[in-house]
């Protein structure tokens, strides 16, 4: 009985999910989302440009900024596949006691803090060569404390994305990656000028 009684709700599970994983399903909830994004990266695009005489004058940051935004996808990228993989496995508990989110935390927050902390250094390696002016102290403490605050900000995003993706119906393995990368492409670009205006 109660095999037969798991086997059914195997079978109803089994058939959710082939309805969740159609073309036309990913399609519909994709197309709109990709369409708000790229108007959300023209916007990054403008503010970026709005920094464009900072950039010219300090080469250092004008190596950094990429770089930034880029290694902020790939930590939301990366939190938002190991949440979506723990919901999917039903071992997600959306609470900040939950061990495997804590650790999930540490995990994006320690890679972080050593990446931009060898980026710091690339990018004044780089800014030398191109002649640029700030120092390898200076640079250094931009790079660390913007990639930390853009970390805490990605782990947040990564962190509501799921979970308001899972609340909404529809699979974080579609949503969220799309929706974190390009957030963070706009906010990396504000966090990162606001510790520069700070610094210099």
């Amino acid at each position: 009985m109660s095999a037969g009684g798991d086997g059914g709700r195997r079978d109803e599970s089994a058939e959710e999910i082939s309805e969740e994983w159609t073309v036309s399903g990913i399609v519909s909830t994709l197309v709109p989302l990709l369409l708000a994004l790229s108007i959300l990266q023209m916007v990054s695009g403008t503010v970026l440009e709005s920094f464009e005489e900072q950039l010219l004058a300090y080469p250092s940051l004008l190596v950094l900024v990429p770089v930034m935004i880029g290694t902020a996808g790939n930590l939301g990228s990366i939190m938002c596949a190991r949440l979506s993989t723990q919901l999917h496995l039903g071992t997600l508990e959306f609470s900040p006691t939950n061990t495997d989110i804590r650790a999930n935390v540490g995990a994006v927050i320690g890679l972080a803090a050593t990446v931009f902390v060898l980026l710091g250094f690339a990018a004044w390696g780089i800014g030398r060569v191109l002649g640029g002016s700030l120092g390898l102290g200076t640079l250094l403490v931009i790079t660390i404390v913007s990639g930390m605050l853009l970390a805490i900000w990605v782990v947040l995003v990564s962190t509501v994305s799921v979970y308001l993706s899972y609340r909404l119906g529809y699979d974080p393995d579609d949503t969220t990656i799309p929706v974190v990368t390009n957030v963070c492409d706009i906010t990396g670009v504000l966090i990162l000028f606001g510790v520069v205006t700070v610094v210099l």
